[in-house]
């Protein structure tokens, strides 16, 4: 009878333990400021249409913004903390110093929330939302956005340095990075199609074009004129040279014609496990638009802050 007492007594902690671990997840919800601030998405389309209009590299820094967020514990908005006399954040790793940018937009829209909604919305949803739009307003696809994060009280600039992908990584290692974060490499390969716009920095592809073999000789030449082998770090160049502000699969098209213009772009198509994939995507557009967006929301549900964990900042840049 003990037996069956304890067998019980299990079985019920193990189905509070699977409930409460269901709960948690299934915190996040589209619908979670349906009421609390209802207005909210319009808020924020509204705000992103202005800043895209103004500046349409704008959608893809966002676009990169949410990831970098996201792959360095979970999506917390912890990249937007400022550094201070006594605090340092993620700004300043390497991966992401002189290099992610848009904060200021998300200043703007939090200000414009705030009016709207007081103390309600986070940090981390509104940088959720602001990529979707982004994405969106470049003419790629839409996806629901769940909502209910809340906001890190703490960054760690260690874990940006070290968990964040190198763009002259090979396949396995970006492989590995996101299985990391519980993404498959289906997944790695579908997000990295958000480089079908933006612009990327001479230092981050200048051993692709003057070392890699596996490059088309004539995009590298072109490339060349603009970063140096010496100097000229920051000069920038398009990720997709087609459309480079239109959200559309001519990344892939790049890949199989040998022109990637990252070492971790070309790793795509070199020969290894996701080549079949990558002709698939640079063939059927409707394939990549339908898994970029699955795979955006599996990104924004790494390690989200849900419940009472974190805090809803007032400023995007400070705890409150």
């Amino acid at each position: 009878m003990a037996f069956v007492v304890s067998y019980f007594s299990l079985s019920l902690i193990l189905l509070v333990l699977l409930s409460s671990s269901s709960a948690a997840n299934a915190q996040l919800s589209p619908k979670f400021y349906a009421n609390s601030c209802p207005n909210l998405q319009t808020i924020v389309r509204n705000a992103m249409t202005q800043a895209v209009n103004r500046e349409t590299r704008i959608g893809a820094s966002i676009l990169r913004l949410f990831f970098h967020d996201c792959f360095v514990n979970g999506c917390d908005a912890s990249i937007l903390l400022d550094d201070t006399a006594t605090f340092t954040g993620e700004k300043n790793a390497a991966p992401n110093r002189n290099s992610v940018r848009g904060f200021e937009v998300i200043d703007t829209i939090k200000t414009s929330v705030e009016a709207a909604c007081s103390a309600t919305v986070s940090c981390a949803d509104i940088l959720a939302l602001a990529a979707r739009d982004g994405v969106v307003l470049l003419k790629g696809p839409s996806w629901q956005v769940p909502l209910g994060r809340r906001d890190a009280r703490t960054a760690s600039q260690s874990a940006a340095n070290n968990q964040l992908p190198s763009p002259f990584s090979n396949l396995s290692a970006l492989t590995s990075s996101f299985a990391a974060k519980g993404l498959s490499a289906r997944d790695l390969t579908a997000l990295s199609g958000g480089h079908t716009i933006g612009l990327a920095r001479c230092t981050t592809f200048r051993g692709r074009i003057y070392n890699d073999t596996n490059i088309d000789p004539n995009f590298a030449a072109n490339r060349r004129a603009n970063c140096p082998a010496s100097g000229g770090d920051n000069n920038l160049a398009p990720l997709d040279i087609q459309t480079p502000t239109r959200f559309d699969n001519y990344y892939f098209r790049n890949l199989v014609a040998q022109r990637g213009l990252l070492h971790s772009d070309q790793e795509l198509f070199n020969g290894g496990s996701q080549d079949a994939l990558v002709r698939t995507y640079s063939t059927n557009p409707e394939v990549f638009s339908s898994d970029f967006a699955a795979a955006m929301v599996r990104m924004g549900n790494i390690s989200p802050l849900t419940g009472t964990r974190g805090e809803i900042r007032r400023n995007c840049r400070v705890v409150n």
